[in-house]
């Protein structure tokens, strides 16, 4: 699971600093569970125009603004 360090809140707030008057809102939201991908673009509006960023989901349940490094396959020998 996702520490609280690691949380999307936690991670808006981290990148983009928003303006609580401005707030911030979720333009894009994928959450494909086939295919073990997830990410939100969240956007803010500051003085010289909008900001936005992609947050993508890694396995352990953390937000970055890096995606997860795809699963590679692998061979067990028993």
């Amino acid at each position: 699971m996702a520490s609280g360090q690691n949380s999307l809140r936690l991670m808006v707030e981290h990148w983009l600093a928003p303006d609580p008057a401005m707030g911030v809102r979720v333009t894009k939201f994928i959450n494909r569970r086939s295919k073990r991908e997830c990410y939100v673009c969240v956007e803010t509006l500051r003085t010289d125009g909008p900001v936005a960023i992609f947050f993508f989901r890694h396995q352990d349940g953390a937000w970055h603004v890096f995606p997860p490094a795809p699963e590679r396959l692998a061979m067990l020998a028993v």
